[in-house]
């Protein structure tokens, strides 16, 4: 059974600084997919709408039901920069996989690749054939990836898609932005006002660090005879410039490093599948890609759509979103809340 309805919520992260900001956003119906999933990890089709109870900030919430399926619409957005060239042949392997796992027969889904440029690879189809050929123009550009910015781009391209399907981006990319324009929150405030739900596929940055092309050398101004030696080694052009460029090997630590430090500073990624109601995976390998990609698939097509009408719309601000499931040993899973102005009464 899915419930189903239209966001018209404009959310703001609390993981983001607080800012002086009007919200001049209201809310007529709210919809939350929500996960659920038992304790072995499975997920769980069989419940009826008398089993939710829904809490917005606080107040109990009457949801209404509709049994009718909406079709997916879905982005793919790519990182496709210098760091990830050797990382994209297994991603072009995932276009059969697209239809029959994430968007099926009635939906349908678009490619996006971004490096210092936003391209579109190709535009919407059903077709499965033309999405394998778009992922096949995937090519590695610049050592920019504006990740903020594409996925901006990818909330413009299904803002244009029917009002009556799901809205669904499927980034690949590694977790950090390297030169967008645009800010976190103007981006998910767009992505929640849309009602479009964030999935990622992070590429990990010590695979990046230890495969990624390296820039050529500059030409070094010193003589080579003018380079400190070990003692006893000859002075030549190869010895002086491998002693120069020791520093090459040093990426990986750094991202290794790098990493640790991340764990504890919210990346752009990690807001956006968070507030979303989306959810991230990681990937080395094909196999790993093509498990994350089936993880996703499933997950959308297990999902029930909660909508309701807030009672509560006098209240502005903050509207953290609790959804309870009287069966024991369920974890139910949903976007955080929304922000709204208050509507006089």
């Amino acid at each position: 059974m899915r419930l189903t309805g239209l966001l018209l919520a404009c959310l703001a992260p609390l993981a983001l600084p607080a800012q002086d900001q009007t919200f001049r956003t209201t809310v007529n119906v709210v919809v939350a997919p929500t996960t659920v999933l038992d304790r072995q990890g499975n997920f769980v089709h069989d419940l009826k709408p008398s089993e939710f109870r829904v809490y917005d900030k606080g107040t109990l919430q009457d949801i209404r039901v509709d049994v009718s399926f909406l079709p997916i619409s879905l982005v793919v957005a790519i990182q496709a920069d210098g760091a990830v060239d050797s990382i994209l042949p297994r991603i072009q392997k995932i276009g059969p996989m697209l239809k029959p796992l994430v968007f099926g027969e009635n939906g349908e889904a678009a490619i996006v690749s971004f490096d210092s440029r936003i391209q579109v690879l190709q535009d919407f189809t059903n077709d499965p054939d033309r999405l394998t050929d778009g992922l096949k123009k995937l090519r590695a550009g610049s050592m920019s990836s504006r990740l903020i910015d594409a996925v901006d781009e990818s909330v413009r391209m299904l803002r244009r898609r029917p009002g009556d399907r799901r809205r669904v981006i499927l980034l690949i990319s590694e977790s950090r932005d390297k030169g967008s324009e645009g800010r976190v929150r103007e981006t998910l405030a767009a992505a929640e006002f849309q009602n479009v739900s964030l999935y990622a596929v992070n590429i990990p940055r010590v695979v990046t660090a230890l495969t990624q092309r390296a820039p050529a050398p500059r030409p070094d101004p010193i003589p080579a005879t003018a380079h400190g030696m070990p003692a006893g080694a000859a002075v030549t052009p190869d010895t002086t410039s491998g002693i120069r460029n020791y520093g090459s090997v040093m990426p990986a630590f750094e991202e290794i490093i790098r990493g640790v430090k991340a764990v504890f500073v919210p990346n752009p990624v990690e807001v956006f599948t968070k507030y979303t109601g989306g959810k991230e995976h990681n990937f080395v390998n094909l196999k790993g890609l093509e498990e994350a990609i089936a993880s996703i698939g499933n997950e959308l097509h297990a999902q029930y759509l909660i909508t309701y009408n807030p009672s509560n719309k006098s209240d502005g601000g903050y509207h953290e979103i609790k959804i309870v499931v009287n069966r024991p040993d369920l974890t139910v899973r949903t976007r955080p809340g929304y922000w709204m102005a208050a509507i006089p009464q």
